[in-house]
């Protein structure tokens, strides 16, 4: 199965309305989800889960919102980046099916969470903020593909990271860990995706997954991005003492995870 057909499979098409309504109803969602344990390792978590949480919360309320309304802060992100790269008309004609559908993914990481926060925990929803995906004029994603194709390399290596920094902050709450895992597994897919086309395109000779703290032909100003990914040590061992393969094919098989302060660091730069 090529990746594009795997990702339609993990999110719904957001420009067709039944599909849409289908994915947003509570009732519906319900009723397909009976058995929420095996079916909830999806994208975007159908909102007709959310019921439990309130049964099966521990995690003090306030900080839950303050990881979620992180977690949307990066989405809206994304979201806003990929939008905007569409209705510029920057992407490569082949390309734009590819980048709808990521597109679609981020929104429905955004309609989750808004969700998660406002209507069930009943805290605040972060309203997305102006992004500046310049950085100052430093970059021209909108105008230039590859250059595009860059910075979207950097925002799913980003995010990716991310969701796996704040993992231990939700595990006292099953629902929302599990959404969050499955939504850091979709980032992957992007995040390999867009590597990989860089690649195909001879814009750089990276693989679909981050080797070391290698920034690749990325601008330096990415280098916080894959700062730590060079570490070997797993667990309280050195993984390239335990086998033959070497540390660069090591660090490949973990991704590091990021904290807040530095992911909001990188973030930063394009807001507006």
């Amino acid at each position: 199965m090529n990746l594009l057909n795997l990702l339609d499979k993990m999110c719904p098409d957001t420009k067709n309305a039944d599909e849409k309504e289908m994915f947003f109803s509570r009732r519906e969602a319900f009723h397909r989800f009976g058995d929420m344990s095996k079916k909830v390792a999806m994208a975007a978590v159908p909102l007709g889960i959310l019921s439990a949480l309130p049964k099966v919360a521990k995690a003090d309320t306030e900080s839950l919102i303050g990881v979620l309304n992180y977690a949307l802060t990066l989405e809206h992100l994304e979201y806003r980046y990929y939008q905007m790269g569409i209705d510029a008309g920057v992407i490569d004609g082949a390309d734009t099916a590819i980048f709808e559908k990521i597109r679609d993914h981020e929104l429905a990481h955004v309609n989750f969470l808004t969700e998660v926060v406002g209507n069930v925990l009943g805290g605040d929803p972060v309203m997305e903020p102006e992004f500046d995906f310049t950085a100052g004029g430093n970059f021209s994603p909108f105008t230039d593909y590859p250059t595009f194709l860059a910075l979207s390399q950097a925002f799913e290596d980003t995010g990716v990271r991310a969701y796996k920094g704040q993992a231990g902050n939700v595990m006292e709450n099953d629902v929302v860990l599990t959404a969050a895992l499955s939504i850091h597994s979709v980032e992957a897919r992007h995040a390999s995706m867009v590597r990989r086309l860089r690649t195909k395109k001879g814009q750089d000779s990276i693989k679909g997954w981050i080797t070391g703290d290698s920034i690749g032909t990325l601008p330096a100003a990415t280098q916080a991005i894959y700062s730590g990914e060079d570490n070997v040590m797993h667990g309280g061992a050195d993984v390239t003492q335990l086998t033959g393969i070497d540390s660069a094919a090591v660090t490949e098989g973990w991704d590091e995870p990021l904290n807040k302060d530095q992911v909001l660091g990188i973030a930063s730069l394009f807001l507006a």
